[in-house]
């Protein structure tokens, strides 16, 4: 499923390319069969590529199934089962196998979903990235009062503490802008992912792209610091200073093995990227993408609960399957480079190393934004 984002904003609306099929014109996404010797997400990225004419990050990972009924040459009308894989366009060719039978175009999600016919896929595309749910959540903070409520506060009418207290509670210091400072730094990590995934696919301009992660990560630095001056200055958080701490921590973690890795290939002066290095890069692509995804969504945690145990859950399905691809990306490059090349070894175990602490570190803020739930939902 080809998307894109417009802009770089927290909730920047997404974009589903979609392509008319070839027997009836209808609005679908592309897709084909799985050739031998092929992994399934790389041949959707082909058919993404001849389809449509799109080139982009393919992540290993699906984000869901459908199925429709497929007409064979025969006659016979089958059921298919179609796995969905995220594609982070990068590059819209100008010329391509089959924009002479079919018709591409971006579509906003709701208008995207509202266009195909099979009701799992429709499903798929409103679960994705949905900048509208996002912006749905925000609110203001629990302490803020309410005009309609005489000036009380959400948490005074919940809590029925006393108009007395809440005059008290105004005095104090406000809440920090702690939820702005995670969105940001969620744009810094997205922002960096896809640089990533633009250097590990090869072609020219990896110094520009090199560059792009470092002032990233430099921006990051900036909003993570602010962070922790603020949590020492507010004397009244959304959550627990240690789960606020945390979740910075874990999101910053990201962004520096990000730093690392574009290091590590600028240093060695890599140009070459095997593809279980590449289909690392596009699982964090994604992984960043939800990450994004869920920091609105911690505005109101006990109403977006269920939608954060989704995303974390996710997350945590993804890493594990980046860890396959990371054994077999080393174990590649030691039957490769192993008996001969002893340097070539090296350096690719290092970039497979960073690029496996980007992922694990994205699994901790699954895991601290799953503490902030359970504690708080």
């Amino acid at each position: 499923m080809p998307y894109r984002t417009d802009g770089t904003a927290i909730d920047a609306p997404v974009r589903i390319l979609l392509v008319t099929s070839r027997g009836t014109g209808r609005w679908v996404i592309p897709k084909g069969n799985v050739p031998a010797g092929s992994t399934p997400h790389a041949a959707a990225a082909a058919e993404a590529e001849e389809e449509a004419g799109v080139i982009g990050a393919a992540c290993p990972t699906p984000i869901g199934s459908y199925r429709y009924r497929k007409q064979r040459g025969n006659g016979a009308s089958l059921m298919a089962d179609v796995q969905v894989f995220p594609l982070a366009v990068t590059t819209e060719l100008l010329k391509w196998k089959e924009q002479h039978q079919r018709e591409r175009r971006w579509f906003p999600l709701h208008e995207a979903a509202n266009l195909v016919d099979e009701h799992d896929l429709r499903d798929l595309i409103r679960s994705f990235g949905a900048s509208e749910f996002n912006a749905a959540t925000r609110r203001p903070g629990m302490l803020t009062a309410d005009a309609r409520s005489g000036g009380r506060t959400a948490a005074t009418e919940k809590s029925r503490v006393s108009h007395m207290f809440g005059w008290f509670q105004r005095l104090l210091p406000k809440k920090g802008n702690f939820f702005e400072l995670f969105e940001a730094h969620a744009v810094t990590i997205t922002a960096a992912a896809d640089a990533l995934s633009r250097l590990f696919q090869g072609g020219g301009a990896s110094a520009d792209h090199i560059r792009e992660i470092m002032e990233r990560e430099h921006d990051a630095d900036n909003i993570i610091r602010e962070v922790l001056q603020t949590v020492r200055k507010t004397f009244l958080t959304p959550f627990d200073r240690s789960a606020i701490t945390s979740l910075i921590g874990a999101m910053d973690d990201a962004i520096d093995e990000m730093q690392a890795a574009a290091g590590a290939v600028d240093l060695y002066e890599v140009t070459e990227f095997e593809p279980e290095m590449r289909d690392m890069a596009a699982i964090i692509v994604d992984a960043a993408r939800l990450t994004a995804e869920a920091m609105p969504l911690l505005r109101d945690v006990a109403t977006n609960g269920a939608r954060l145990h989704e995303l974390t859950e996710r997350l945590v399905r993804m890493e594990g399957h980046a860890d396959d691809i990371h054994d077999a990306g080393v174990k590649r490059a030691f039957k490769q480079y192993g008996g001969g090349d002893t340097m070539k070894f090296i350096v690719a175990r290092e970039i497979y190393k960073h690029l496996e602490r980007i992922v694990d570190a994205l699994e901790d803020v699954a895991n601290e934004i799953d503490g902030i739930v359970i504690d708080h939902a």
